[in-house]
């Protein structure tokens, strides 16, 4: 499999980075406002995010939702370690783990561990119940060790 290489990096200036940093705190921001901020006028703005976004600096636009609210304050990091690390095994956990909507994130790692999850549910016996039914039945997972969290001291969008 031929491992893509990434685009070159846009050079971005003081006025992008500004750009970025706004949107990125409100991604519904008016442009008008969103230039005032920078110190732009308002078609130099909106080029230089059209730019941005072309470029994929801004990859898109969504609502950031507070999982707190919606009942899913139980949080449970947990390392996997596979079975089988050849390609095809990777890519068929990678490929399954997509489909479990309770893991919010999925990083492989350079450790004593392949995998580090992150999963969100509404409590111990709901996460109990996802990885016993979805996480240990993974392809090619061998074992897991879970570590619950206590609190977020600093958690992206939040």
């Amino acid at each position: 499999m031929a491992i893509d290489r990434p685009e070159p990096l846009p050079d971005l200036d003081r006025f992008d980075l500004a750009i970025v940093r706004e949107l990125a705190g409100d991604g519904r921001m008016a442009v008008t406002e969103l230039a005032r901020r920078i110190g732009l006028t308002k078609t130099p703005t909106q080029a230089r995010v059209a730019r941005l976004e072309a470029a994929g600096v801004i990859a898109g636009y969504r609502a950031v939702l507070n999982p707190i609210r919606m009942g899913l304050a139980h949080v449970a990091f947990v390392e996997v370690k596979l079975s089988d690390t050849r390609e095809a095994a990777l890519q068929a956990f990678n490929r399954a783990v997509r489909g479990v909507p309770e893991i919010e994130e999925c990083h492989m790692m350079a450790s004593s561990f392949d995998y580090l999850l992150k999963v969100r549910t509404g409590d111990i016996a709901a996460y109990r119940r996802v990885l016993g039914e979805h996480i240990s039945s993974l392809p090619h997972v061998a074992s897991t060790s879970t570590f619950v969290a206590m609190e977020a001291v600093k958690e992206a969008g939040l």
